[in-house]
């Protein structure tokens, strides 16, 4: 399940976030990063996804 969601993390960082844990301040936290810059959103969301 993992493999998905990091897949869905790189097409879609959020996507991946909300998956993973819910609307949460993570999730808020990763559209934040993906509007300013579409790169550290999906750094963040691999991390979220990795490190639970």
């Amino acid at each position: 399940m993992d493999i998905l969601r990091i897949i869905l993390a790189i097409l879609i960082p959020p996507l991946g976030v909300f998956l993973q844990v819910g609307i949460g301040g993570h999730f808020w936290l990763n559209i934040l990063l993906t509007l300013f810059g579409y790169v550290p959103g999906i750094i963040h969301a691999i991390w979220v996804i990795l490190s639970r």
